[in-house]
């Protein structure tokens, strides 16, 4: 049973999401991690998720794709994009979409903790 908010990671470098998860415990919040966007999508978690974490570029779903999906399906969960290639055209349109922060790889924890908390804050629901 959970004691907070749930923050997912979406990330598919197994040492990224590992770090990130790491990152996230230590500040205090309960961490689910996907190898990939399909393998969030298929799971309970998103329902519950308060804050999603996820790259930008993966194989076969990606960030920005990933969160079209969830708007789609009515899911208003407030995401923060991490890449390790910024592009200002992807970053625009995912911030048009409603991401809430875009960040270059490695993150600075402090902004990464802000985010999360301006996320929680945000609330994610189904619309």
């Amino acid at each position: 049973m959970c004691n907070g908010p749930i923050i997912s990671i979406v990330e598919d470098d197994g040492a990224v999401r590992a770090a990130t998860q790491s990152l996230v415990k230590s500040l205090g919040f309960d961490v689910y991690t996907f190898a990939s966007a399909p393998e969030f999508l298929q799971s309970q978690r998103v329902a519950e998720t308060a804050c999603l974490i996820s790259d930008v570029q993966m194989p076969m779903m990606s960030g920005i794709e990933l969160q079209r999906v969830l708007v789609e399906r009515g899911f208003q969960i407030p995401m923060i994009f991490v890449t390790a290639f910024l592009d200002p055209l992807v970053k625009r349109c995912a911030m048009d979409a409603g991401a809430i922060g875009f960040l270059t790889k490695p993150c600075n924890g402090k902004v990464l903790h802000q985010l999360i908390q301006d996320a929680i804050r945000r609330g994610g629901r189904k619309a």
